[in-house]
């Protein structure tokens, strides 16, 4: 049972006395409602359980908060009670609370503050979905980041939850991608032809054009042109979409699944597609309807500002159809609420996106996360073109130069609301300036410490990586440890915000705020860095050394822990 509700146990304890003896006149228990105060000198948790009382028990709420105070069952865990204001109770917690939360934390591991939801919570969060025609942007970066943190913290608080990327490569632009590269090919050969309208302009397609060249010479000058077109649009596909995967990768974002667009439109053996099923659902329902030919769905009845086409005269399915047919396909594989992630300019798609699974059944199963821009900076200045091509600057060239954590830091600093100033050499520092290194080096710090504490031999294992940091704590540290030595306020603070990562992990999954969690990561450094220097660690009285050790230990593990769920490494040195 976490502190919380024991706390809220206790303050519920006093409530239920203080009515059995009529000090108070109530029907009914109310909840206790904890919060934590901004402040610690006001304590650790407060309750406004008196003030919420005062009309039903008919006393002021100063005086009822008292009468719970006084009614509270004796315990170890209340240090002191404070009536504050117009009746809050503040309660300050023992240290002995705090001590057991180090203890805790040791023996959970990386399950530390891991929670449970009741009820439906199968998730399924889309981010990235990118066209497979170009070289990742550094917004689809930023949504590699927030989708994976966000999927990350949600697991950590106990929802069940399922990673997509929406391939788009079905349409239109698939084509004008296989045009441009046979326009380079042609070039590359010295044919004098001009760029298709529409065309993808960038240097990656005159790089595919060339890797057919090498391959295949000039086989392809004098082929059939639809044959051609189809063999060098297939080509580059896979080639950009093994680029996506590849850069997934270093990046250290899986999915569970890569979902094609295309695959919507394959007839079953029935002789139906998926996109022929998700409207035949809809018309069921009597949203489907026909007009000038075009087959129309009413999304207005669902609060859309007017209603979308979702089949053209000539037959042709509008872009919108594909998403139809995606949203209906997620329902179908069983999720209990989808998330996608997607950029701000798209806020106009919203309404007609929960029209849609509104239409089927499902009111409120979409929830959409727009995300902001990132903006390059260096020194201050903006950045807009790439060093190596005088283009965009490509993702996969921002993580080369600036390094996987402290992209993923930056882009993760504020909430996906918000846009991101990145300055590229601001994430390049390796001194404090740098919140990443800052925290990042608390971590490689303490296990720094942990090995200091060892033998020499077990020490160089540990440097040498040839065992973990766990397998060295677990020789240096004995099973047992007196943790009630620690008394000093910077090591009662140091445990105290250990305490918070329920909160933490909670409230960032609960609000898709994952951003929290870099909040979470600097304070627990700072405060580390400030038991460092006020407590020396290697002191002579050998229970106070080893229970220093151990709060040492809970930190690094809470650190590694709240990093990890922000997809980035903790350092065991630096």
């Amino acid at each position: 049972m976490q502190i919380r509700e024991q706390l809220e146990q206790l303050v519920g304890q006093g409530l239920s006395a203080a009515v059995a003896d009529g000090s108070l006149a109530l029907d009914e228990i109310p909840e206790a409602a904890l919060e934590r105060p901004r402040d610690t000198n006001n304590g650790d948790w407060a309750s406004t359980v008196a003030l919420r009382l005062a009309k039903t028990a008919k006393k002021n709420p100063r005086e009822i908060a008292q009468i719970i105070v006084d009614h509270l069952p004796e315990n170890g865990m209340i240090a002191s009670c404070e009536i504050a204001g117009p009746g809050f109770i503040n309660f300050t917690l023992a240290p002995e609370v705090f001590q057991g939360v180090i203890a805790q934390v040791r023996q959970e591991g990386a399950d530390y503050a891991k929670g449970t939801i009741e009820g439906p919570n199968y998730i399924n969060i889309e981010y990235i979905s990118a066209n497979p025609t170009g070289p990742f942007h550094v917004g689809h970066g930023r949504w590699a980041a927030l989708g994976d943190a966000t999927a990350r913290v949600m697991r950590h608080a106990g929802y069940k939850v399922y990673e997509e990327n929406y391939i788009n490569d079905h349409g239109s632009q698939m084509d004008n991608f296989g045009r441009s590269v046979v326009a380079r090919y042609l070039q590359e050969l010295g044919h004098d032809v001009p760029l298709p309208e529409n065309c993808y302009a960038g240097a990656y397609v005159i790089d595919i054009a060339k890797s057919i060249i090498e391959k295949d010479g000039d086989k392809w000058v004098d082929a059939d042109e639809e044959e051609r077109l189809l063999n060098f649009r297939e080509r580059a596909y896979a080639y950009e979409l093994a680029e996506q995967h590849r850069i997934c990768d270093t990046f250290g974002t899986t999915f569970d699944k890569w979902f094609s667009e295309r695959t919507l439109y394959v007839k079953d053996e029935e002789g139906k597609s998926q996109v022929d099923r998700a409207l035949a659902a809809m018309d069921e329902r009597g949203y489907l309807y026909e007009k000038d030919g075009a087959t129309w769905f009413k999304s207005t009845a669902f609060g859309d500002d007017k209603d979308r086409v979702l089949q053209k005269s000539n037959g042709e399915y509008t872009y919108f159809t594909s998403d139809v047919a995606y949203h209906y396909n997620k329902m179908q594989r069983g999720f209990d609420h989808l998330i996608d992630l997607w950029g701000a300019d798209h806020h106009g798609y919203i309404a007609r996106c929960e029209a849609m699974l509104a239409a089927w059944g499902y009111p409120g199963a979409l929830e959409v996360m727009l995300g902001q821009l990132v903006n390059l900076f260096r020194n201050g200045e903006p950045v807009r073109m790439s060093k190596r091509t005088g283009e965009m600057v490509t993702f996969e060239e921002l993580i080369e130069e600036v390094g996987v954590d402290s992209t993923r830091w930056l882009m993760l600093s504020r909430g996906a609301d918000q846009t991101i100033d990145f300055d590229i050499e601001v994430a390049k520092k390796k001194d404090a300036s740098n919140p990443v290194y800052y925290v990042q080096y608390a971590h490689a710090r303490i296990c720094s410490i942990l090995r200091k504490a060892a033998p020499a031999e077990l020490a160089a294992k540990a440097e040498a990586g040839e065992i973990s940091m766990d397998e060295l704590v677990a020789q240096v540290l004995p099973g047992e440890i007196d943790l009630s030595v620690l008394t000093d306020p910077s090591e009662i603070a140091l445990a105290r915000k250990i305490e918070t990562l329920h909160d933490f992990v909670q409230l960032a999954a609960r609000d898709r705020a994952a951003f929290r969690m870099t909040h979470f990561c600097q304070d627990l450094a700072g405060l580390f860095h400030g038991f460092y220097t006020n407590c020396h660690v290697n002191v002579e009285d050998e229970k106070l050394r080893n229970a220093r050790l151990a709060l040492c230990d809970a930190t690094r593990i809470v650190l590694a822990l709240g990093l990890g769920l922000l997809g980035i490494t903790a350092p065991e040195k630096m």
